[in-house]
This record gives C-alpha cells, structure tokens and sequence, in this order.
C-alpha cells in the first residue's frame, strides 16, 4: 500500500538535473529586459487601452522626468525649485513647456562658455512671464538673466547694465526702493562714457539718470512724510543733479519744482522761490502750459506765507489766465479758489465770494463731487462774512440811518446785504 503510494508520488519541483525538453528554450529566441520593455501591452479586443487616473503622470512630472533622461540636471533643479511656489503649473501647459524650453537652451550655452545666449534665454523667459501673476517670474529670470550677463565679457559690459536696468524697475514696481536705488546707480556707472542706446536710439546712460531721478525722488518724499526735511534736501538735490545730467530740459525743471516743494516745507520760502522760478523760466521755454501754472501757483503760495498777498495775488490771476486760455478747467478751478481764499484772508469777502462762485461753477461742470461741495462751502462763508461785516459796520456807526438800514434788510432778508442795497432799499420806502 505504502509502495504503491509511493511509486506514484509526482516530484514536487523539477528535476534540475534532466530538465524535460519540452521545457528548453533556444537563447536566440530569448529577449533582453529592454526588449521586453518596448514591446507593446496587447489588450483583449475590444478593451479600452486607457491608463487608470491613480497611475496617470502630471505633466509637471513628465517635464521633470524628461529634463532629467536629457541630462539636463540644473534646469532639472530650476524648474523643481519654481515648482514649489508656483501651484498653478499644471493649468498652463504652454508656460511649463516654454520653461522647458529655454531652460535647457541657457544650460547648452552656459556648457559651452556661451554667456551671452544663455543671457539672451533668460532674458525671453523675463519678457514672457509679463502677467500681472507672473510678475515674481519676470523677477526670477531678471536675476539669472544679471548672473548670465556678469559672465559674458564680450560686450564691456552692456548687457549686464540692461539687466541692471530691469531689475531696478522690477524693484521698483515692488516700492523697494533701496534695491531699486542700487541697481539704478550700477546702470549709471556702467552706462558712463559709453554711447549704448536702446532699440528705440535713446543712449542708456540718459536713461540711467532719469532712473535715478525717479527713485530718488520718491525716496525724498517718504523721506519727507516722516519730516526728515535735511535729508529729504539731500536727496532731491541728487535727483536735481540727475536731471541737469540727462539733458532733460522737463525733468530738470520738474527736479526742481520738488526742491522747491521741500525747501518751503521747512520755511526757507526764499530758496523754495529760487526753484520755483527756475521751474517757471524751464516751462515757459517749453511751452508747457500745465507746468507753468503750476509754477504761478507755487510762487503765490511762498507769497501768501510771507505775507506778501498782493503779489500773491498777481502771481494767482496768471494761473487764472493761462489756464482759462489753454482749457484746463481743473486748474482753472483751482485757481479760482486760491485766489478766494487769499482775498477771503485779507477780509475782501465780496471778492472772495465772486471767486468761490465761479469755481463752484467750473466744479459744477467738472462733475466733480468734493470740489463742488469745498467750493460750495468756502462761497457760502465768505458771503456769511461780507453780510456780517456790512451789518458790524452798520451796527458801531450811531446814526438814526443805520438802524433803518438794518431793520429793512432784516425784514427782506435778501441774500445780499450791503450798504448800498439797504439806500436803495430805502428810497424805495421814501418814494412810497
């Protein structure tokens, strides 16, 4: 029984030593793992050949992968550190691939001691990235674009000052001003000497000192809303220099309309007068209607502190005068009320009122809400005054004529109350 169980026990594995020949396979018929691996998946007829979603790639991921097979290693990091911030990759296909593109383009150049198109690739991916979301992007690229450009020694230095140039305005647009400042003054001094021009034919180291102008300006301002006044001076005089330097007859005279600003903020109306002037000598060259009434108005107000009204006064019908004639409706207003408040100071109400009017009318057909309702205002108080003051005067005086005059308007109660309404107010009565 046992034997004959034995006898016919199957072996459990294969004898090793006669392997069945059914079971050989010649070694020109087997294929290599890599062979295996190209061969196609053949699917069941009719069944679809689609990928599941869990075993799906992101496209992110096939650039990764694919920067990586070309060897492409530091665009490989590049591209997996913006990655990181940049969330919104997988919606905007073009952008991943344009990336790819010249990624790997600046890393060939960059191999092969190619600076300068390696600085030309960073560069496009700068310029493309220009959406308002992208703008960190344009910030990144303007940096390795500066590093690409530090390298390249072919050019005396050209485009590493264009790359100055746009990282001073990125910084810029950001209110950096600092960095702004210094990538600014790196422009200038590598711009100096040289006859670079940009596509448009302007020379760059102008360009660099209307830069300079600009951020330093802005940062006397900030300088000056903390009231740090000296060195607010400081660095509008810089900004000054900057302009006289570019040639810019309208920057220099806009530079010095800002000194002039800065130095009546601190009192010294003499020096603010000084600038003034030369603001309003540069516009009347230029013909520059909107400067040089601007230019009137800032002379009247380091006047009318001084105490000076009646050449305040002068200086004020000017802005009247050549904004009524060039149609600048918002100057003209706003010469008008100036001129308002001067007389309004000087206690001539009937004057003021009449100015007060008129830029309410000039408001009134500017649409303009808050200067309608401030004009509004100033000719109902200076009104107010000139009836008070009449009826004061009228009230100190004894006299049997001056009661009458004032029991009269107080029964009309006309909107004008003068010396010369109430007479006529009164022969009236008489003729009655």
């Amino acid at each position: 029984m046992s034997s004959a169980v034995s006898g016919s026990r199957t072996p459990l594995l294969p004898d090793i030593h006669n392997p069945p020949k059914h079971r050989k396979t010649p070694t020109s018929n087997v294929k290599s793992s890599r062979e295996w691996i190209k061969d196609p998946i053949i699917y069941p007829a009719g069944e679809k050949t689609q990928i599941p979603s869990e075993f799906r790639k992101t496209l992110r991921h096939n650039v990764c992968v694919g920067l990586l097979s070309e060897g492409f290693h530091r665009s490989f990091a590049e591209l997996f550190a913006l990655l990181q911030r940049w969330e919104e990759a997988e919606e905007h296909p073009h952008k991943l691939q344009t990336l790819q593109q010249h990624l790997t383009r600046a890393e060939t150049a960059e191999r092969a001691g190619q600076y300068g198109e390696a600085y030309e690739n960073h560069l496009f991916l700068a310029r493309y990235f220009a959406e308002p979301e992208d703008r960190w992007l344009k910030h990144h690229f303007f940096q390795l674009a500066l590093h690409s450009a530090r390298k390249f020694k072919m050019d005396c230095g050209k485009r590493e000052a264009e790359a100055n140039l746009h990282l001073g305005q990125v910084y810029l647009e950001k209110g950096q001003l600092e960095l702004a400042q210094e990538h600014f003054e790196a422009f200038y001094h590598l711009t100096m000497g040289r006859s670079w021009q940009d596509t448009s034919g302007r020379m760059h180291h102008s360009r660099s000192c209307e830069e300079l102008q600009r951020v330093y300006t802005r940062l006397a301002q900030r300088l000056l809303q903390d009231q740090h006044y000296a060195d607010a001076i400081k660095m509008l005089t810089k900004a000054y220099e900057m302009a006289k330097e570019s040639e810019d007859r309208g920057s220099e005279g806009e530079a010095a309309y800002q000194l002039g600003l800065a130095y009546r903020s601190t009192g010294d109306q003499n020096t603010a007068k000084q600038f003034f002037s030369m603001h309003l000598e540069i516009s009347t060259t230029l013909e520059n209607t909107d400067s040089l009434g601007r230019a009137y108005e800032a002379i009247a107000k380091s006047l009318e502190s001084e105490g000076k009204l009646t050449e305040a006064t002068e200086y004020l019908e000017k802005f009247a005068e050549i904004s009524l004639n060039s149609k600048q409706d918002r100057n003209l207003e706003k010469a008008y009320m100036c001129l308002g408040t001067i007389l309004n100071s000087g206690n001539q109400y009937d004057g003021a009122c009449v100015h007060f009017e008129r830029a309410y009318e000039i408001a009134c057909n500017l649409a303009s809400v808050p200067r309608l309702q401030k004009a509004q205002v100033c000719a109902g108080n200076a009104r107010a005054l000139s009836m008070m003051q009449t009826y004061h005067a009228l009230m100190v005086t004894p006299g049997c004529q001056n009661i009458k005059k004032i029991i009269s308007w107080k029964e009309r109660r006309e909107d004008n109350f003068s010396a010369t309404s109430c007479e006529e107010q009164e022969m009236k009565t008489v003729d009655r």
